[in-house]
């Protein structure tokens, strides 16, 4: 299977006030939505964070991209980071090291590539894969999430 990163960007600082990151979020994923039209979006599902404060900002942070994909009706697929890290490295317990160095070497690009950027293509390429799957088991749209366990219903 090939891969190709066609666009990769972090652009949001703490300059600003929260609320104003949360629009740049918005406003920077529709326009991405406008110039590349995609047919789907996936997002990494919400995890555990020692930190609560940083926990629930990047739950607001996650609602405001989820929020700016269905206003533009893509569909989205969530996927653990267990399942991003088995995908991309072939074990759930991979570090960050590790999937940095893997999006390197699948998409062509680094030597070293950053890390919030990685973590983003990381999840493009496990939906990538699991379409792939999907696809070749004959299971399409929605259904292939529902026959996970995972599905809206």
């Amino acid at each position: 299977m090939h891969h190709e990163a066609l666009a990769v960007g972090v652009g949001v600082n703490g300059e600003d006030g929260f609320a104003d990151r949360l629009k740049r979020i918005f406003d920077g994923l529709c326009g991405l939505i406008e110039t590349w039209r995609p047919d789907e979006m996936a997002i990494e599902r919400v995890f555990l964070a020692k930190n609560p404060d940083s926990a629930l900002k990047l739950g607001q942070a996650r609602g405001a991209a989820i929020c700016a994909v269905m206003s533009r009706e893509v569909a989205v697929h969530e996927y653990s980071p267990m399942q991003i890290k088995n995908a991309v490295v072939g074990r759930g317990a991979a570090d960050k090291a590790q999937v940095q160095h893997m999006i390197g070497v699948l998409l062509g690009i680094g030597p070293k590539i950053q890390a919030d950027a990685a973590d983003a293509l990381a999840v493009a390429i496990t939906h990538a894969h699991t379409r792939t799957l999907a696809d070749r088991a004959g299971v399409v749209g929605s259904d292939m999430l529902r026959r996970r366990g995972r599905g809206r219903r």
